[in-house]
């Protein structure tokens, strides 16, 4: 434990315990001394409950005190307000005289607890929306920040997205905003068999992303009536929060370079996950020295990565055919065993087994 933190629990267990005392002893019920122990006991038990509620939110940041505080001064003027606006209503109507007084201070009461509560949340669930400003200046978080990824619809038609999901590669990221849905409901009512298809595929995997546990899936209600295309619409949004798009459609890459934002292809993340080569493919490549093993060659892919080829002894400084067996992952990176194919004649098997110290 940080012997500051220890100190300043410390600290406040015995001033805890010496107020108490002090206040208890003070009483003129009862002796001092029965006093002096009850004041210790209370003190001791409100020490403790400091302590308690400091590890309850120990994981509770600067950032987050200060929007909770934010929170709670907001959601106060709301109920404040709350309570003006009925007190004006009451003056005019002249109701406040065929109520009873302290149903009508429940009343107030209830109506001040419900506005600053709602003020509170609503802060606290728009955080990341929250900033501070002065004309031609905006205050923002000094570390870098990851940014959000808005999803278009072609993505949500794609089974795939859940399953990226589940990984937690965007946890806290993803954004779908509310145009998007919109427009999801609107082709499920109208259109081709296919076009309905594929908008209840969507809208079903908004229901499973909402359900990921630690996904945090935000939506995002800002619109833009003036813009009729909806990939430009997501543009402009993207735009507007500072943020990426994640698309399924090979021709939106195109617009990354007009516009400035960075757009996320599905595809061709899918492509730079793919494994280096797989067993049985057949690559060119060319023999630039020997091997460890007789009649053995070695080779080096565009990356740098080491292909063994058996029988590429033969072929020293020739670009050679040669059927891949297997793609080995060692300390020192990816190594490829592969055989060469002759013409004519059959690829070679079971060479990778020998020669897996090469």
């Amino acid at each position: 434990m940080n012997l500051g933190i220890l100190f300043l629990r410390t600290l406040f267990v015995i001033l805890s315990v010496f107020f108490m005392t002090l206040y208890m002893m003070t009483r003129k019920v009862g002796s001092t001394a029965t006093n002096a122990i009850i004041g210790v006991f209370i003190g001791l038990a409100f020490g403790l409950l400091l302590i308690g509620f400091d590890r309850l939110f120990k994981r509770f940041n600067l950032r987050s005190f200060n929007i909770a505080v934010i929170g709670l001064f907001i959601g106060y003027m709301m109920g404040q307000v709350l309570v003006l606006i009925l007190n004006v209503i009451l003056d005019i109507s002249r109701i406040s005289f065929v109520m009873h007084p302290h149903a009508l201070e429940m009343i107030k009461i209830a109506l001040f607890l419900f506005g600053t509560y709602l003020g509170t949340i609503m802060i606290l669930k728009a955080s990341d929306e929250l900033y501070v400003s002065i004309p031609f200046i905006r205050f923002t978080p000094t570390t870098l920040k990851k940014k959000d990824v808005i999803v278009e619809n072609s993505v949500l038609t794609d089974a795939r997205i859940l399953d990226a999901a589940n990984t937690g590669l965007f946890d806290h990221q993803l954004i779908i905003p509310r145009f998007a849905i919109k427009e999801l409901y609107a082709q499920a009512e109208v259109g081709d068999e296919l076009t309905k298809m594929r908008a209840r595929r969507g809208l079903e995997t908004i229901k499973n992303l909402e359900h990921l546990p630690h996904l945090d899936l935000k939506f995002h209600d800002t619109d833009f009536p003036d813009v009729q295309e909806p990939f430009a619409k997501l543009l402009r949004l993207a735009r507007l929060i500072d943020a990426n798009i994640l698309t399924a459609d090979i021709g939106r890459t195109q617009a990354e370079a007009v516009e400035g934002i960075r757009i996320i292809n599905v595809h061709a993340l899918a492509n730079a996950l793919k494994p280096l080569m797989q067993a049985g493919e057949m690559i060119k490549i060319k023999v630039q020295r020997f091997g460890k093993e007789p009649r053995q060659g070695v080779g080096y892919l565009e990356d740098g990565t080491m292909v063994v080829i058996n029988g590429g002894g033969d072929y020293l400084g020739e670009i050679v055919t040669a059927n891949v067996l297997s793609v080995k992952h060692t300390t020192s990176g990816r190594m490829v065993f592969c055989n060469v194919v002759e013409e004519g004649m059959p690829p070679e098997h079971g060479f990778e087994d020998d020669h897996k110290d090469s």
